[in-house]
Order: structure tokens, then C-alpha cells, then sequence
């Protein structure tokens, strides 16, 4: 039986309450976890099945195929009863009259059916497993393509533990549908119809009276589909929040540690698995209520029947065997009805999982690739033009109206107070959003009309966090230009100055830098990613603080190389360390979206704006 909500283990938050929790904090999101309202409800149901048929639908002759073998299967499941009965009402008499012909015939054809039932349910077995690994392996792969293509706006409301839930508990659960349950209702749909027009031919009163504890039985069922489609969109719920929890908190666990957040996360994490066990609870409640109660009505169903079949034996309205076959068949008839009730259990849970998947895959791109992608002009000057600019998040507006024009190989420097928009200018030169209204231009294309793949090779950005992947260093520098060879990986470390302590690490370049580079220091993790972006050799290149985190030694060993990276090409440096800013061709003050100051260093550091003040400021704190 599937476990509702099964696929996850508990967890705990480093933050206080989840990043998607918005006010109410019940570790369930508010944005779409709520409760849904009947045409909510009928939405994603209708966005669920688009899914599944999208995903079935290149198996649609295996499904067939799968099919027939299912009904011969159960075909020769069912003649088992008929064929006692005929032993009890033909074979038996005969032996007794010295004939045994009869009984050795229906001995054979109760072994060959047994054979034909054991064979073509494993090809069943076998087939369904196959069809389910390649619908699964489907999903997971596009899922993860389409999270990935995914602009940064999706990422930022949407959370990474989020995301792993998608991939895990809710592929998990399709999974056990497709492995377990798939089977199950088959068989059980197949065997609850047939043996129902089977029970009418063989006697008719008996099966009209077995037909009586069909009303019943539909309200019972009707019950249980109401309820259980409600307690596993709970568990769905319940198990992503868990989820999300067990991310922030190791993701974060420097933090957790750091400011003693253990008791804290505690207290979250036992209000957290008390909702998911109370949801698990909830949902096998309503098995255990409901499979008692169909077994309980199929006794009632089957006592009557066989009362009413033993006084039409004894009167001579049917023989022995018909009743017995017919008490077999009764049998089989409600087991099934328990299967299916074990079928609803993983398939509500797959609903919901599939509701949360569908809905991710429905997700558009805020920046989609143009349908008809304009070339840049080769080769690629690098001149960056903002016309009209203007951009914000949600109701805060970042750019009132930007118009700024960066000639080819201009380096300029981005200065202000946090919040004045210096990252958000740069996000929209790299296109991680597109401005509300106005244009960004390379080279006079507008970046919407450019296709990614240009883009990304004309324009890279390298952030404070300088995030490394699991693997050597030659790896995480190679990525700046697929198919580079060793010596020119060795070259772009050399000419960034990371050549030395590359060198001096255990096995060089072939050193596993470990999970995000934690085997290196944060001033050498920033080197790797400047050699990988002097590797991918960009148009554009724009540093998001990207000098933040080094040392002083480290800085001044970065000052010429970055000479050297940023020469002959355009460039964007967004800066708190005036050091940074001194050898740029232009600097502009930024304050509320807007430049406030834009000229040379020299002729800013001479007057008496902004810059002035906060160059002064910084040579203070030097002395």
C-alpha cells in the first residue's frame, strides 16, 4: 500500500519560517497551497490530464499492447471458478460412474489457465514497469530542462527546496501510481466488470441479488473520492514544506550554527511534522474506514446470497456447482474493490504531485527567445545602449527612466548606496529581465531580438557569490568556453594571476574543488571564476562586485589581471571598493534608478559631488 505522502524525511528551517510562506506561517504556501475552490480544483484536474496525455501518449501502442495482454490475463484469472463448478457438477458425477475423462480434462484446462495467468501477467508486469521507467525518466528530464531555462525572477519566488520537492516526492509519487498501481486498477476494473456480467449469466436471481449492495457501495466510494482528493492534496502540501525546511536549514547551517538557530528550527521542524503526520493521519483514516466497509458490505452481499442459493439448491432451481462458482466469483468480485481503493490511495497522491509538476511545467519565461532571433553584427563591438529604461519588482519601481549610452570598449564603474539600482542595471545588460518599458541594446539589437546563445557568448557576468560546481578547477574554468583544451584552461588562469596557487593545491588543476569550491578560499574561488570569464572571452563583461570578497593581498594580485581581462572590451564593474573604480574610463553615481554623476574618476575625484565624498571617505579609512 502507498504511504501517503511518502518520498521525504523531515526537516527543519534555518530562517524561521519558509521563504514561501508569505504571513501564515503553517508551513504550507499561501500562494498556492491554499484552499482551492471547486473551479480552482476542475482547473488543475484538466492541467493534470494534459500532462499525463502528454506523457503517455508516445506509448500509446505499448499501452494497447499492454491491454490485450491484461485481458487474456485476467481472462484466464476468471475461469478458475467456472471451471470447479463444472468439475463439481459434470466431473465428479462421471467418476463416480467410472468415467474419469471429465475430471482429467478439467484438471488440464484449470493448470493451462493457471500457466497462461502467471505468463501473460508477467508480461504484464514487465511491460507496464517499462512503459512507467520511460514516462518517469521523461518527466524528470522535463522538469529539470524547463526549471533550468527558467529567468531568475521564477528562481527568486520560487525556492530551491521547492524544487526539490518537484523532483522527488512528487516524481516519487507518480512513480509508485505507474510501478504499483497501475496493475491494480486494471486488473480490478477488468475483473469488477466482467465478473459482474459473468454473475448474471450464471444465475440470474443470484445476481440480482448480489447487484443489491451496489447502491451502497457508490455512496461509499463517492465518499471516499471526495475526502481523499482533498487529504493527499494535504499530503503533497505538507511533505513540500518539509522539504523546503530540510534545504534552507542545510543550505544555510554556517548561519544556523552561527546565530544558534538549533532550538528555534526545533520548534519549526515539530510544527511542521506535526501537520504532516496529522495529513498522513487524515488519509489513512479514510482507508481504514473505507476497505472495512466494503468487505463489510460484500459479507452481507455474500451471506444472502448463499442463504438464497441454498434454498434453490434444495429446491432444485441450480446445482451445487453453479453456487459454488458463483460464491467464488462473488469473492473475486470485491477483492478487487479493495485493490481499487489501494489504486485511489496512489492515485491521489500522484494527482496532487502531478498538479504541482504541471503547474511548474506551465511556467513561461519572462524573457523568452525571440521566435525570429536577429544576428549581432560580426564582430561584436560590445556598445551597450539603455533607451528609456524602465524596470521594477513588483509594485517598487528600481529605473523611473534610464537612458545611457556605454561606447565599445568603455570600462565603466557603477557607484551608490545600496539599493540605487546598480545590480539591477546590470541584470537587464546580461537580460536576466527585461525592462518594463524601453530597450536594451548590443551593438543596436535590441537584447530581446538576440537569440540566448549569442547573448551568452557576447555578454558574461561574474557575481560576488562566484559559484564553482563539484569537480576539478579545470572543469569550473573550462566552462567559460565548452571544448577549450588544457593549455588554453592553463592560459586564462596564468593571465588572471590564479596559475600560482592553482599549482600549489594538491593535484593542480585536477583538485576537486568539492561542493560550491569549499575547498578553496573565497579570494580564490573569485579568481577561478575571473579565469573562467577571461576564458569565454565576452563582448561584454560585467563584474557584480565581483572584487568584494578578496583580501588585500588577493586585490592587489586581481588589479592587473582584471587590466588585462577587462582590455578591449566593454565592461561594467559594480564596485564598493573604490580600488576597483580607479582604473575605469568612466564612473556613474547611481541614487533612487537615476545617474547623478557621470564622468572620469580624475574629474569626479576633483569635484564636490558624491564621489568626491565617498572617495575622501575611503582614503580616510586607509591612513
Amino acid at each position: 500500500m502507498t504511504t501517503p505522502g511518502s518520498g521525504a524525511a523531515a526537516t527543519t528551517s534555518s530562517g524561521g519560517a519558509p521563504a514561501d510562506a508569505h504571513a501564515d506561517w503553517r508551513g504550507v504556501s499561501t500562494e498556492e497551497d491554499d484552499a482551492l475552490t471547486a473551479s480552482a480544483s476542475s482547473f488543475l484536474r484538466g492541467r493534470s490530464r494534459r500532462l499525463l496525455g502528454e506523457l503517455v501518449r508516445p506509448h500509446r501502442r505499448s499501452l494497447w499492447w499492454l491491454l490485450a495482454v491484461v485481458v487474456v490475463q485476467n481472462l484466464a484469472w476468471l475461469a478458475g471458478p467456472f471451471l470447479i463448478g463444472v468439475g463439481i457438477d459434470s466431473a465428479v458425477p462421471a467418476l463416480l460412474d467410472g468415467d474419469s475423462r471429465p475430471l482429467v480434462w478439467t484438471t488440464v484446462a484449470l493448470v493451462a489457465a493457471a500457466g497462461v495467468d502467471t505468463g501473460f501477467r508477467y508480461l504484464f508486469l514487465t511491460g507496464s514497469g517499462r512503459v512507467g521507467q520511460e514516462v518517469l525518466l521523461t518527466l524528470r528530464r522535463r522538469v529539470f530542462t524547463h526549471v533550468q531555462q527558467l529567468p531568475l525572477s521564477f528562481h527568486e519566488r520560487y525556492t530551491s527546496g521547492k524544487t526539490i520537492s518537484r523532483l522527488t516526492s512528487d516524481v516519487e509519487a507518480l512513480a509508485e501510481l505507474l510501478d504499483e498501481g497501475l496493475d491494480g486498477l486494471l486488473t480490478a476494473l477488468f475483473s469488477v466488470t466482467t465478473i459482474g456480467v459473468v454473475l448474471l449469466f450464471l444465475d440470474l436471481p443470484l445476481g440480482l441479488v448480489a447487484l443489491l449492495g451496489f447502491p451502497l457501495l457508490y455512496l461509499v466510494g463517492r465518499w471516499f473520492q471526495r475526502q481523499t482528493t482533498v487529504a493527499y492534496r494535504r499530503t503533497r502540501q505538507t511533505i513540500a514544506a518539509l522539504i523546503v525546511q530540510f534545504t534552507e536549514t542545510f543550505g544555510g547551517i554556517r548561519a544556523v550554527q552561527a546565530f544558534r538557530r538549533e532550538p528555534r528550527n526545533d520548534e519549526l521542524h515539530a510544527r511542521l511534522n506535526e501537520e504532516n503526520r496529522q495529513a498522513n493521519h487524515r488519509a489513512f483514516w479514510l482507508i481504514a474506514v473505507f476497505v472495512p466497509a466494503v468487505t463489510m458490505i460484500g459479507n452481507v452481499i455474500t451471506v444472502a446470497v448463499l442463504g438464497y442459493g441454498a434454498v434453490r439448491v434444495m429446491d432444485g432451481d441450480i446445482q451445487v456447482g453453479v453456487l459454488i462458482a458463483f460464491l467464488l466469483y462473488l469473492r473475486r468480485f470485491f477483492d478487487p474493490l479493495q485493490d481499487i481503493a489501494m489504486f485511489y490511495n496512489s492515485y491521489q497522491s500522484a494527482t496532487a504531485a502531478l498538479e504541482k509538476l504541471s503547474g511548474v511545467l506551465e511556467e513561461r519565461s519572462t524573457v523568452p527567445e525571440p521566435a525570429d532571433p536577429h544576428p549581432l553584427p560580426a564582430p561584436v563591438a560590445g556598445e551597450v545602449v539603455f533607451d528609456g529604461v524602465r524596470f521594477g519588482y513588483g509594485a517598487a519601481t528600481v529605473l523611473p527612466g534610464l537612458d545611457l549610452t556605454v561606447p565599445a570598449g568603455q570600462t565603466v564603474a557603477l557607484v551608490g548606496a545600496t539599493g540605487a539600482g546598480k545590480s539591477t542595471l546590470a541584470r537587464l545588460a546580461a537580460r536576466f529581465y527585461d525592462p518594463g518599458d524601453g530597450v536594451v541594446r548590443l551593438d543596436g539589437v535590441s537584447l530581446t531580438r538576440l537569440a540566448d546563445a549569442d547573448l551568452r557568448r557576447a555578454v558574461v557576468m561574474v557575481t560576488q557569490e562566484s559559484f564553482l560546481f563539484s569537480g576539478s578547477i579545470a572543469d569550473n574554468i573550462g566552462f567559460g568556453r565548452p571544448g577549450a583544451d588544457r593549455a588554453e584552461i592553463e592560459a586564462a588562469a596564468r593571465a588572471i594571476g590564479a596559475d600560482g596557487f592553482i599549482r600549489a593545491l594538491p593535484e593542480g588543476y585536477d583538485t576537486d574543488v568539492r561542493k560550491r569550491g569549499g575547498r578553496l578560499s573565497a579570494g580564490q574561488r573569485q579568481l577561478v571564476s575571473f579565469a573562467r570569464a577571461f576564458l569565454a572571452d565576452p563582448a561584454v563583461l560585467v563584474l557584480d562586485e565581483a572584487t568584494s570578497s578578496l583580501d588585500v593581498p588577493s586585490e592587489r594580485l586581481v588589479q592587473e589581471a582584471l587590466r588585462t581581462l577587462l582590455a578591449d572590451r566593454t565592461a561594467l564593474i559594480i564596485a564598493h571598493r573604490l580600488s576597483t573604480v580607479e582604473f575605469a574610463d568612466r564612473v556613474l553615481v547611481m541614487e533612487a534608478g537615476r545617474i547623478v554623476e557621470d564622468g572620469t574618476p580624475a574629474e569626479l575625484v576633483g569635484g564636490t559631488g558624491r564621489f568626491a565624498d565617498l572617495h575622501r571617505a575611503w582614503a580616510d579609512s586607509l591612513v
